[in-house]
């Protein structure tokens, strides 16, 4: 079956489940109650999203330029930048620097980079144990799943479904409270950071100008995974460039506001280069692979580029009816969400992810959250012009929209059609498509421009 047609079952299964919803309306209301808080704190939010909107754009503009000069600064201090154009290339360099360094063990801490090559599944193939040390991530890799969010991986979990996994996997009491779980977990990951030999981490940010790594977290295990180990990889998305670290001071806020409610994220670490001589810790060797893995596709669209402006704040995610109701899980792939509508299909082909672009509502929340200003919808209708140009829609779906555009686009198209075969018409939709969860609206015996005539002659 194509992945649209398994979109189809799995969306039409996800959204009646009343369980799966009620968990993400209550995650998804108390991310709400925070962002309004962390809103609240700027006294002119709109503006720190216009300036941090021009920077990313002033990237977009001189993209090749910038990574030049981050490559440049950070290799002055002895790390080794390997550029990798897809998962193939990223994949056999993580390999190569695993078994160079008889890498037993690796530390992760949360990447969605890392997700696109999949590199638990990369160091499992040579021998090597791939731990996440975010607490989401970790409770999606006991249970054999993958985030289900970009920013909050297990938000598909309550506290009960946590405690039944952690009891069925490491045998822990069945009625756990959250942060007798959380302590647990910190003693499991205590003794994997202080035992590997490899830590990875993502990039939130990538500094032009000092040639630094930007990392945010707020649980610390990203400084552990790389306090311990004796190598550090950087994986990163070449998007996640920006010119200069005073504008972190813009975009950390942002950041923490719109993914979290947070003021700040409770750690914020730059990164320059492996240890130096009179350090005391950090890892002895570093490596930046900066991962393409079609993100110069999306940067070759004169309609899609400005998708690469994304901070991964997870905004989109949370404003969007449609991923409210059909969870992260139905996109099935890396990136969900009205961002990962945009961008997929240019990651991984029109043919198999353009109905990702059809998974929207158009409603525009996803616009008016975002904070670097990314025109989502415009970009969304883009793409389906361009699924139609390729003849990717079903051919049954091309006569009926012509159909449609010949009633549609006059109104006495409309009125010419009495109300009772226009329901006649519509009636299988609440069995198939539509149904049988929900009924279609009855059309009136006659339309409003009909009423309305009548009414001005009486």
């Amino acid at each position: 079956m194509s992945n649209s047609h398994n979109f189809k079952i799995a969306a039409k299964k996800i959204a009646s489940d009343e369980g799966h919803r009620k968990t993400i309306q209550f995650n998804i209301s108390r991310y709400d109650a925070a962002v309004s808080k962390g809103m609240a704190r700027y006294k002119n939010v709109e503006l720190a999203k216009q300036e941090a909107a021009a920077i990313k754009r002033d990237v977009l503009q001189n993209w090749d330029n910038y990574l030049i000069e981050f490559e440049e600064k950070i290799s002055a201090r002895g790390v080794e930048v390997l550029w990798a154009k897809d998962t193939e290339e990223a994949t056999a360099y993580i390999k190569q620097i695993l078994k160079d360094n008889e890498a037993r063990l690796l530390v992760k801490s949360k990447s969605m980079t890392t997700e696109e090559i999949e590199l638990n599944h990369v160091a499992e193939s040579v021998g090597c144990e791939s731990v996440e040390t975010d607490l989401g991530e970790f409770i999606v890799q006991v249970a054999g799943e993958r985030p289900y969010h970009i920013v909050t991986p297990a938000m598909h979990k309550s506290k009960g479904d946590i405690a039944k996994l952690f009891n069925e996997k490491f045998n822990t009491p069945i009625n756990s409270t959250p942060e007798e779980m959380t302590e647990y977990v910190r003693q499991v990951l205590r003794k994997k950071y202080t035992s590997a030999q490899v830590g990875v981490t993502g990039a939130n940010f990538l500094i032009a100008d000092i040639g630094g790594i930007s990392v945010t977290e707020n649980e610390g295990n990203g400084l552990m995974t790389t306090a311990f180990p004796k190598v550090h990889i950087v994986l990163a998305g070449i998007e996640k460039i920006i010119p200069k670290m005073n504008q972190l001071g813009l975009f950390y806020p942002l950041l923490a506001a719109h993914g979290t409610g947070q003021q700040m994220t409770a750690y914020n670490t730059i990164f320059t280069g492996p240890r130096s001589l009179n350090e005391a810790d950090g890892p002895e060797k570093m490596f930046v692979i900066l991962l393409d893995n079609g993100r110069t596709n999306v940067y070759a669209d004169d309609e899609a580029y400005e998708s690469l402006a994304c901070i991964r704040c997870g905004a989109c995610l949370n404003g969007c009816p449609v991923y409210k109701t059909i969870g992260g899980y139905t996109y099935d792939t890396t990136y969900s969400g009205p961002i990962g509508s945009v961008l997929t299909p240019f990651l991984r082909g029109f043919k198999d992810f353009s109905h990702l672009s059809f998974a929207s509502t158009l409603c525009g929340k996803c616009v008016e959250v975002c904070p670097v200003k990314i025109p989502l919808t415009d970009i969304l209708l883009a793409n389906r012009r361009k699924t139609a140009e390729q003849n990717l829609r079903p051919g049954a779906e091309k006569m009926l929209m012509q159909g449609f555009k010949l009633m549609g686009s006059k109104r006495w198209g409309f009125d010419f059609i009495p109300g009772k075969l226009k329901n006649f018409g519509t009636k299988p939709l609440n069995y198939l498509g539509w149904g049988p969860e929900r009924t279609m609206p009855d059309f009136a015996n006659k339309s409003f421009s009909q009423q309305y005539r009548n009414k001005k002659t009486k």
